[in-house]
């Protein structure tokens, strides 16, 4: 598998939002990293069965949603906008149903695009529905075959980039944040997610490669988001969590060795680091995500930002209108300041006064700082492995967070001041190489929960 062993951005004046080394372009001629920050709507339907009696209802309502943000777009001189299609289950489960609301998405797109010039770009995103058993089954069986199906048609049904919130490892990885188990969080990601990246992307990069569409990339998402959401409850550390986000990173990073090439889906905090590591362009989310959860990176996570997005809204009626919409409007408010700040020369600024205004307030919004981005990406592509990747960035970013506490910058709760120390030792600890890591933590699995065949175990 062929592996970053450099930088693309090497400095961190370079990491900042609308620009990446390497732009994608759509079909509809929307430039994703080639200097324009655009928004990216997500949207959900209210309560409501997904089946062949309610379809009908079901497809009038999309067809509505993006034909009004659409619509909003326009009147705010939105030169382009991208509608992330994310699936429901029964959606992949049934990919009758998600090939055709891709194909009224598509549809609604090119009459915008005919009429008024907007460039529109569709995400398809499928859901991972292989843990929808227990054990999971994660390479073979009807679940694989209808999302890998469903991959194919929404691409061959108007799909410009393909993306997925892949699931490989979570069946360990859960227990492992509840208990704060550190050792287990990163054999679940740099093992078992790794490998599973692997298996998927190969697959998704060839779907997309024949479908000529984009293979964007994936999300650390059930692993890092929910340490987050967590920790914002006060269930777990922060500082626990800010290290799993960083364990995220050389698991993501496996999508584009396979051949993804962004942009990356919003819900992947780590997208700051695979950016800095990748050159490609990366979708965030933040402050205008809180109509979906809330967290302590509002500001900080759009300084790297060539997309923004509103993570997911349900279409419901609020006073200014319907949801979807709203969103609309805030996320192109958002961008028309990036990109006004872009032509006045004024983007590094903004985009250090977003950074500041987060970092030294949470160990979360701390290691997502462009600052620190640098060197802990660094860390990650000098190491021969996702395994050693892992262990080298979670003991990089606790050094920096350290070094930041003890100047009395960064902001760490009394209670978890002695987590730093606690999971440094525990990381420090862990073995060199790969095969003694596995050979370790084996035993210590419950073997109900994983099947380890589809681990190469």
């Amino acid at each position: 598998m062929p592996r970053f062993t450099k930088l693309e951005i090497a400095n961190q004046q370079d990491l900042i939002f609308g620009r990446a080394p390497h732009p994608v372009t759509t079909r509809r001629g929307l430039v994703i990293g080639g200097g324009t920050v655009y928004p990216e709507l997500n949207f959900t339907l209210p309560a409501i069965e997904v089946s062949d009696t309610t379809f009908p209802d079901i497809k009038t309502m999309y067809r509505e949603i993006v034909e009004n943000a659409c619509t909003r777009a326009v009147e705010l001189h939105a030169e382009g906008l991208v509608i992330e299609f994310e699936t429901l289950i029964e959606m992949t489960l049934y990919p009758r149903y998600a090939i055709e609301l891709t194909a009224i998405i598509n549809d609604v797109l090119d009459s915008y695009h005919a009429r008024h010039g907007l460039k529109g770009a569709l995400r398809a995103t499928p859901n991972d529905t292989r843990d929808k058993n227990r054990p999971p089954q994660m390479r073979s069986g009807k679940l694989v075959d209808d999302m890998l199906y469903t991959f194919e048609q929404c691409a061959k049904n108007g799909a410009d980039m393909l993306a997925i919130e892949s699931t490989g490892g979570k069946e360990i990885h859960d227990d492992a944040i509840i208990s704060c188990d550190i050792e287990k969080s990163i054999f679940a990601l740099a093992v078992l997610g790794a490998r599973d990246m692997e298996f998927l992307w190969k697959q998704i990069v060839e779907i997309a490669n024949k479908a000529k569409t984009i293979a964007s990339g994936d999300t650390a998402c059930g692993f890092g988001n929910t340490a987050m959401i967590l920790a914002d409850k006060h269930f777990i550390p922060r500082t626990f969590a800010a290290v799993v986000r960083v364990a995220t990173i050389a698991r993501s990073l496996v999508a584009y060795e396979q051949g993804a090439v962004g942009p990356g889906k919003d819900c992947g905090y780590e997208n700051p680091f695979l950016k800095a590591i990748t050159g490609f362009p990366m979708a965030m989310e933040g402050k205008s995500a809180a109509c979906a959860h809330l967290s302590p990176v509002g500001n900080v996570a759009l300084a790297a930002a060539d997309l923004w997005s509103n993570e997911s809204v349900q279409n419901v009626k609020l006073l200014g209108g319907m949801a979807p919409t709203i969103s609309v409007e805030q996320l192109l408010y958002d961008c028309r300041l990036l990109n006004q700040a872009r032509a006045d020369k004024g983007d590094s600024q903004l985009r250090d006064w977003l950074a500041r205004s987060d970092m030294y307030l949470d160990p979360q919004a701390f290691v997502l700082a462009p600052e620190n981005v640098i060197p802990i990406a660094l860390s990650v592509v000098e190491e021969k492995n996702a395994y050693c990747a892992t262990k080298a960035a979670c003991l990089k970013a606790l050094r920096l967070m350290d070094a930041a506490f003890k100047a009395g910058k960064l902001a760490i709760p009394e209670m978890e001041t002695a987590w730093i120390d606690m999971l440094g030792a525990t990381i420090s600890a862990l073995p060199e190489n790969e095969d003694d890591f596995i050979a370790k933590v084996l035993p210590t699995l419950d073997e109900s929960k994983y099947r380890r065949e589809d681990y190469l175990l």
